[in-house]
């Protein structure tokens, strides 16, 4: 077990089964490698093909809800980075994420939600795991997750 690995256990967490799109054959990788770096699609929350937390921030969930729902989706991100580079220890340094948060009208506090993404990165990766983010707000998400997230991470 990894460094990485390590430390989710320790914080009482486990990885989901990698994220599972719909549809038998889909024309898109869940994480491209290029160049040192991982390109990772979408991800929500969810384990394999069950989303964990459905709903609109804003109207259905709140912040807090929200905060937790990117954290799940920080773990589907994982579980398909471990799957892809078989060792969390890899990822050297996280360069980008994009959270996409389904939001009400008038729900301004998609960077509040997005935390929970970020935070938990920070807590696995200290400082290497501090990233360039952007936190827009959307209508309806696949599935009806509240929040979607793609990321950019070194590797080595």
């Amino acid at each position: 077990m990894g460094r990485i690995e390590e430390r989710l256990e320790e914080l009482g967490l486990r990885l989901p089964e990698p994220f599972a799109p719909a549809g038998k054959e889909f024309n898109f990788r869940l994480v491209k490698i290029h160049g040192g770096l991982a390109y990772i699609a979408g991800h929500g929350p969810f384990d394999g093909a069950t989303p964990l937390i459905q709903g609109r921030l804003g109207d259905d969930l709140t912040v807090e809800q929200g905060y937790e729902a990117a954290r799940l989706t920080a773990l589907a991100i994982l579980a398909s980075l471990k799957q892809e580079l078989e060792s969390l220890d890899r990822v050297s340094a996280w360069i980008r994420a994009v959270g996409y948060v389904q939001a009400a009208p008038g729900f301004d506090k998609n960077p509040l939600v997005v935390n929970g993404f970020s935070d938990l990165i920070v807590e696995l990766w200290g400082d290497a795991g501090r990233h360039a983010r952007s936190a827009p707000g959307q209508g309806s998400s696949p599935s009806n997750v509240p929040i979607l997230v793609d990321a950019i991470a070194a590797i080595d």
